[in-house]
């Protein structure tokens, strides 16, 4: 589990096929030196082999220790990993935003992120500081376009997990069904410390929605389901 606040910025300094999945190496000493306070009952370092990392929104696991692999984060995406976030698409140079797994006495300065990615949005629109009447004197705001699927978990004033930064909603629309936007306004401390400063129109980036968000949601779209006379999906198995 995540707060969505990154801790670090990484660089992918190597990726490789690895079995049916891709193994991939980030480098950030900044990520290392603030997380190593103190260590595990165990000994290791506070992040390990078998911890849980959030990279760019998604929670990967740590498949060595740093200090036995260079000093980097190694991890093994999946084949459902790649296939609904962007990580498929990380190359040598890429820049992700990274996060390590909360504790009891973390402080939620940010919202409860599980880093299970609901799939990708597309940039459709950024407005900077300066870009005159466009950006309207709210300053720094980015616009996504996400499909019907996505836009269901989206409320207004509500939190979203875009490629692991937690944000408020400041406006959206829902479109006519097929697809809609939401806009977030992104403040100095964000651009710094994050790679959203880094985006562009058509840019793809992982998209999680409020849990609680996608609990009330589920569960009042099974109560009219089954209102209706309908059965609603149950997904993973029925028991």
């Amino acid at each position: 589990m995540f707060t969505g606040l990154v801790q670090a910025v990484g660089e992918v300094v190597r990726v490789e096929p690895r079995g049916a999945g891709t193994e991939i190496d980030v480098s950030s000493p900044a990520f290392l030196a603030a997380r190593a306070v103190g260590e595990r009952a165990d000994g290791g370092m506070r992040d390990g082999r078998g911890d849980s990392v959030g990279v760019s929104g998604c929670c990967l696991t740590l498949v060595a220790d740093p200090v036995e692999v260079g000093g980097v984060l190694r991890f093994v995406a999946v084949p459902e990993t790649l296939g609904v976030t962007t990580l498929g698409g990380l190359g040598v140079g890429s820049r992700v935003n990274l996060e390590g797994a909360v504790t009891a006495s973390t402080l939620m300065g940010g919202h409860v992120v599980q880093g299970h990615v609901d799939g990708v949005g597309r940039v459709t629109r950024v407005v900077r500081p300066g870009d005159g009447a466009e950006s309207g004197g709210d300053g720094w705001r980015v616009r996504v376009g996400l499909d019907a699927d996505l836009m269901r978990w989206m409320t207004p004033k509500g939190s979203v997990c875009l490629d692991g930064v937690s944000l408020t909603i400041a406006a959206l629309d829902a479109g006519d069904g097929a697809g809609g936007w939401i806009e977030v306004a992104l403040i100095p401390e964000t651009l710094e410390k994050t790679t959203l400063r880094d985006l562009e129109i058509g840019d793809r980036v992982n998209v999680e929605g409020d849990v609680m968000v996608k609990t009330v949601v589920t569960a009042v779209e099974r109560y009219l389901g089954a209102s209706a006379g309908g059965r609603p999906a149950v997904s993973g198995g029925e028991r």
